[in-house]
């Protein structure tokens, strides 16, 4: 063949070949037309809505504006509660690029500890404000400001934080707040808070919690690259809580902590007539403002290691044999069961047989014939062992139970603890053993298994004074909104009064009177009111061996006193309770009388609703005289 000549079957083939090339490349191209417009339509149709708010969100940002607490007072107006202004520093981790670098650049500018910032930012995410340090300083806030450029996602914002102007005092009826757990969000009460949310964690801040925290608004601002806010957009304002005022009387409230002093116990008065609960004083305390203001973990772990639990209130919480003071149940018992008439006689040698044991007096040689009000005023415990014996445990446990014991007053604070009245099927169920006759000698006079809180003796006291007749502890009196309305007040519910007849109720009043004139707390003898009260002395260990006084601390007799006045008119009704500190004569019984002249003396309520005012009596001052109870 020639040159230049092109065969035809090549040429043929050649153009093919490149038809082939060009209808792949037309496929190719159709595909990835195809995968474009796919793309596209889910960016632009299906997930259109998602890309517009996240572009939205790349400019704005919804921030929420935590309500000013409301305030708490006591029943006269006094300040118990109330808020501070506070710069806090906090971290939108989504606009954070190097955490570690942030957290670095944090150390080195406020001086913060490492652990906790890490600890703090690895277990969240972003999309949420996270606090990172409460109460900053001025300086602090001037350094974070000048440094904007190097912290991004960090702000400084004024806030409010909870304050207790009187410290210490009223701690355990008060309560704290603190920054809520990602659990208790979760939980139905606090459902919808957002993080960050302060909220009540103990005590009336807890209890009414919802009263008092309000409810939250929210701010949508534009944002700059680093997450710092260039301008506002809109605003929802907060709603500020309601203020709650306490029955609580803050000046008898303060002097019961202050009688107290260092040692650990509790004071509780209420006002027998209404269930208000005047003073509720346990000691060890703590301060509130620590903790509502943030601690270290460490500080913390210290307080809930600490041997003497200040966070622990003993007047709703502690539990403890009531010793003598529970022989007025047994003589409630005695009476309505016909065991015993008010003027008959047992023996008291200062011993009592049964079986092979031998229960002793607390006066060695006895008291000799002794009739039911010379048996309480004098504390006798042989009287009371026969009545025990002649009664059952069962029979107790009945009587004991119509007075609240056994469980919880209701009393509108948390974690009320029930004490315990034992019976016979209490005993089979819970430890698989019949009772025994001999323990019930113990629970007689207020041993053995029997426990109560100071909570429930006031009650106890409280219904003896007000001739049967209870109502439910507790501490709210009302509740007011910000103009000055009262949205809610506490109406007293009265509950199943004692079925005791009043003659009988009479003879117990009676014997309790001559506690105060002529038995074992004559101590508490007041030249400005007249009591009416019962002793009691609660074994802690059996240590017949050595004197109180030879005995380690520890290891003494808790110390019980529970009186009403005045015997007349009763309008308050105290228990006091002091570890340690051996007989309620001597230890516990000025303690109230000092409580009960202080109220008799500041009268009645500084606002419109009047409290019950106590009489003042010519009653003279007797001689002191030790006392076992």
């Amino acid at each position: 063949m020639k040159p230049g000549i092109t065969d035809p079957g090549l040429q043929a083939t050649g153009l093919a070949d490149i038809q082939g090339r060009l209808l792949l490349i037309r496929v190719v191209v159709l595909i990835i037309v195809g995968l474009l417009v796919v793309r596209l339509w889910q960016l632009q149709v299906r997930d259109g809505v998602y890309y517009r708010n996240l572009s939205h969100d790349n400019r704005t940002r919804s921030v929420a504006l935590h309500p000013v607490r409301g305030f708490i007072y006591d029943r006269n107006g006094i300040l118990l509660a109330n808020n501070v202004p506070s710069f806090n520093l906090y971290v939108e981790l989504g606009d954070v690029p190097d955490r570690e670098a942030l957290i670095g650049k944090l150390v080195e500018l406020l001086a913060l500890d490492r652990s906790e910032l890490a600890k703090t930012m690895e277990t969240r995410v972003g999309g949420t404000p996270i606090r990172l340090k409460k109460g900053v300083s001025l300086k602090e806030a001037a350094i974070v400001e000048s440094h904007r450029l190097d912290l991004p996602g960090v702000a400084i914002r004024p806030e409010f934080q909870r304050n207790n102007p009187e410290g210490a005092y009223a701690a355990h009826v008060l309560g704290y707040v603190g920054v809520a757990s990602e659990e208790q969000l979760t939980r139905g009460a606090f459902q919808g808070l957002p993080a960050g949310s302060v909220i009540g964690q103990y005590g009336v801040e807890r209890i009414y919690e919802r009263t008092l925290r309000g409810h939250v608004g929210r701010k949508l601002i534009e944002v700059d690259a680093l997450g710092h806010e260039k301008r506002m957009i809109s605003v929802e304002k907060p709603h500020v809580g309601n203020d709650v005022y306490l029955t609580i009387d803050f000046r008898l409230q303060k002097l019961a902590e202050d009688l107290l002093g260092e040692e650990a116990g509790a004071i509780v008065a209420l006002d027998p007539k209404t269930g208000d609960v005047l003073a509720l004083a346990s000691r060890p305390s703590f301060d509130p403002n620590a903790l509502s203001r943030g601690l270290r973990a460490d500080v913390w772990n210290d307080i809930l290691q600490d041997e003497r639990h200040p966070l622990t209130n003993r007047a709703i919480q502690g539990q403890y044999p009531p010793g003598s003071t529970f022989k007025i149940i047994m003589a409630t018992a005695a009476l309505d069961t016909n065991e015993i008439k008010p003027t008959e006689t047992l023996h008291c040698g200062g011993r009592f047989r049964f079986g092979r044991r031998t229960f002793r007096d607390w006066k060695k040689y006895g008291h000799g014939a002794v009739d039911l009000r010379k048996a309480i005023a004098q504390s006798c415990d042989v009287y009371f062992y026969r009545l025990g014996d002649r009664m059952g445990v069962d029979t107790i446990a009945v009587y004991a139970k119509q007075f609240g014991l056994g469980e919880r007053t209701g009393i509108d604070l948390p974690a009320e603890r029930t004490g315990l009245i034992p019976s016979s099927e209490w005993k089979q169920r819970t430890q698989g053993e019949p009772w025994y006759p001999g323990e019930t000698i113990s629970v007689a006079i207020g041993q053995g298994y029997v426990t109560v809180t100071p909570l429930q003796m006031a009650k106890v006291i409280g219904m003896i004074g007000n001739n049967g007749i209870v109502f439910q502890p507790h501490v709210l009196r009302g509740v007011r909104g910000r103009g000055g309305e009262w949205i809610d007040e506490w109406n007293p519910a009265q509950a199943v009064p004692l079925t005791l007849p009043a003659h009988q109720l009479e003879v117990i009043q009676a014997a309790l009177a001559a506690v105060v004139t002529e038995g074992t707390a004559r101590e508490a003898r007041s030249s400005v009111v007249s009591l009416a009260g019962k002793t009691g002395t609660a074994q802690v260990v059996s240590l017949r061996a050595k004197s109180q006084e030879e005995t380690p601390k520890r290891f003494r007799d808790h110390a019980w006193f529970v009186a009403y006045a005045p015997f007349e008119h009763p309008g308050i009704a105290v228990a006091v309770l002091v570890e340690h500190m051996g007989h309620g004569g001597s230890a516990a019984a000025p303690l109230a009388k000092e409580l009960i002249e202080a109220y008799v003396s500041y009268g009645v309520d500084d606002d419109e609703r009047p409290r019950v005012s106590l009489a003042r009596s010519s009653d003279t001052v007797m001689q002191q005289e030790t006392r076992r109870d």
